[in-house]
């Protein structure tokens, strides 16, 4: 009798980028939670987008963890892209509009404020999902025999 072990996605590099991400999630809920509760006024839209960025880490976190379900697989890819699109819009209006950006958020200068993590991470998100498929969500002649 053959007993086959299920494969598990929080191995090697895919528990580090959860850990990275749960770190993020963390450090951008507290920075915004702090912004927002004492200098909201000062730079609403800085500290709205720090706010939103904590929320996208903190999915992105759930979803990486449970991207093995086909659904939580397309909320993490949803997730991942849209922080990616959010640090390179955000980082390039921060540079060439910095007045709308009187304070800094998660993701202005391109996450410069946390070593350029926020940049970098959706990158390695997106190819750790890429190889990574959940074998519910590939197609029937993907499915190894």
């Amino acid at each position: 009798m053959s007993h086959t072990v299920p494969r598990t996605r929080m191995t090697g590099i895919g528990r580090v980028l959860v850990i990275v991400y749960a770190v993020m999630a963390l450090a951008a809920t507290g920075r915004s939670f702090v912004q927002v509760v004492r200098r909201f006024e000062e730079a609403p839209l800085a500290y709205t987008l720090s706010a939103l960025a904590a929320a996208v880490y903190i999915l992105a976190t759930l979803a990486l963890v449970l991207a093995r379900r086909r659904g939580w697989y397309a909320v993490a890819w949803v997730a991942v892209v849209f922080e990616l699109t959010g640090v390179i819009v955000v980082g390039a209006l921060s540079l060439g509009a910095p007045a709308l950006f009187a304070h800094d958020s998660v993701w202005s200068f391109f996450g410069m404020g946390y070593l350029f993590v926020p940049l970098v991470l959706p990158v390695c998100g997106l190819w750790w999902l890429r190889t990574h498929r959940p074998e519910s969500a590939r197609l029937p002649q993907e499915v190894p025999a």
